[in-house]
């Protein structure tokens, strides 16, 4: 049958079939239809049966005329079936239908129960390029659908600089479901913060904890004594672990003295504890001093919580932090040891005093051996420390592990420290060129090429090594080793002759 017959079948089918026939003749007629059948279908938009209506709508969406499609599509956007509100959405985004009811009849299923209509009428309205209705908008930000509720975000952000929608925004951050509140707080401009000041601080006592956690977060970083002291009291206040490790955070940033009380007595919380030591290191006090040496050797408090107290501790730099932290070097628990790496980091950081430097040296070199969970940890609290480059030399001359290799060989580079043996460092680079382990090889190359513009020797076998830098660096299976080789063969070029 060609597609004159179907057409014609079609059409019959529409004007006397029984409903599964009605609907099937309209579902034809959008798929092979010409201009003219989109009235023949708008027509039938009149049909008692619900299919009918929905292939009809479908059908004049594949049509593609905007004039039949928007005589009808819109009331049948309102339709009491939602399958024919889905079509008829879909459609009129399809034909990029554009009038004021078209905007009205999107706003209107902003609200419907189906969330496929809720997601149509949300990508109808960006279609169009318009907010629709600005409440039943900001309602969808509370959609417990994320499709919804994304879209519906996208689409406000897109507009809150729009008066009205950004007027809308601020009463639903003020009084909206505790969903859509936690949003609207989060896509308020910056500018609109001190307006709602009054909304955010009642929001620390809100009963939903997202929204305490979200109006913390906007009120922390306003230069404002009223919220400073509301933040201060909902941490006094709080009992919920989840919004006071959120408050001990940001208030410890600030280095808040007042979070001293409530971030002791958080110290035993699985899920606050690292906030609450974090906290007590920031805010410095004699009292959040003495928690955290309280809190470094009790066993009972999570590994996460003492390692969280002896970063902090090394952070804070107080008279007996590195004796304490060196302690905790040979903690059973690796998180402790890690926590105290840290913590030792921070004091090399900020600089040892000249008794502390051989001890933490001698222990840090130590630790890098034993401890293969720390690696690297320790490796960068090693950094700098020239009291340190006699056990790392024998380290690189004995240790089996080529990790451990790779990080003393690294701290063996005259970027991180010399001393007067740092000229005899040579044969070491030299001979991890051929280590096995591409990491050490990677290190070496680098360490030479950083101690040949240091030294501005020239080695006394270089053909040897040149030999060696220029097949590394086309072999080399990683492209920063061949990088690294190719800079040690720039440094040579650029040494004087052996003498």
């Amino acid at each position: 049958m060609g597609s004159q017959q179907q057409i014609a079948f079609f059409l019959r089918e529409l004007a006397e079939g029984d409903t599964w026939r009605r609907a099937a003749a309209a579902k034809g007629l959008g798929r092979i239809g010409r201009d003219e059948h989109a009235w023949v279908l708008a027509g039938a938009v009149d049909d008692p049966a619900p299919e009918v209506r929905e292939a009809a709508a479908s059908g004049l969406g594949r049509l593609g005329v905007p004039e039949a499609g928007h005589a009808v599509l819109t009331a049948l956007m309102g339709d009491e079936d939602p399958w024919v509100r889905r079509r008829a959405s879909r459609a009129a985004i399809r034909l990029g239908l554009d009038s004021p009811e078209v905007v009205d009849a999107f706003s209107r299923l902003l609200g419907d129960p189906d969330y496929h209509l809720r997601i149509n009428a949300l990508d109808g309205l960006r279609a169009l390029g318009v907010p629709g209705d600005r409440r039943g908008l900001m309602a969808l930000l509370g959609d417990p659908d994320w499709a919804v509720w994304g879209r519906a975000r996208s689409l406000v952000y897109d507009f809150r600089d729009d008066p009205a929608v950004g007027a809308e925004l601020v009463r639903t951050a003020e009084r909206g479901t505790p969903e859509a509140r936690v949003q609207a707080i989060e896509l308020l401009p910056n500018l609109w913060t001190e307006p709602i000041l009054d909304a955010l601080v009642a929001g620390l006592r809100a009963e939903s904890a997202q929204v305490r956690i979200t109006a913390a977060a906007r009120l922390i970083d306003v230069e404002d004594a009223r919220g400073q002291e509301a933040l201060a009291h909902a941490l006094e206040a709080e009992q919920d672990a989840e919004v006071a490790e959120s408050l001990l955070w940001r208030l410890g940033r600030r280095g808040d003295e007042r979070v001293t009380g409530p971030a002791t007595r958080w110290l035993g919380d699985a899920y606050a504890g690292a906030a609450a030591a974090a906290a007590l290191g920031a805010a410095g006090t004699r009292g959040a001093a003495q928690a955290l040496r309280t809190a470094v050797t009790d066993g009972s408090l999570p590994g996460s919580t003492r390692a969280a107290a002896a970063k902090a501790m090394g952070e804070a730099g107080r008279w007996d932090a590195v004796w304490l932290l060196l302690q905790l070097l040979d903690d059973p628990d690796g998180d402790v040891r890690a926590g105290a790496v840290e913590g030792l980091d921070a004091r090399v950081t900020d600089g040892l005093w000249l008794w502390e430097r051989r001890s933490v040296a001698r222990a840090l070199v130590a630790h890098l051996a034993a401890d293969p969970n720390t690696v690297w940890l320790t490796h960068d609290a090693l950094i700098g420390l020239e009291e340190a480059l006699p056990g790392l030399r024998r380290i690189v001359d004995r240790t089996p592990s080529a990790e451990v290799r790779a990080a003393a060989l690294s701290l063996l580079d005259t970027h991180s420290a010399t001393d007067e043996h740092t000229p005899q460092d040579l044969p070491r680079f030299v001979r991890a060129l051929d280590d096995p382990d591409e990491t050490v090889r990677h290190h070496a190359a680098e360490g030479l090429a950083h101690w040949l513009v240091t030294t501005g020797t020239r080695p006394g076998d270089e053909l040897r090594l040149r030999a060696r830098l220029t097949a590394l660096a086309s072999d080399a299976s990683k492209a920063d080793t061949r990088a690294v080789a190719e800079e040690a063969l720039r440094a040579l070029d650029g040494c004087a002759p052996a003498s």
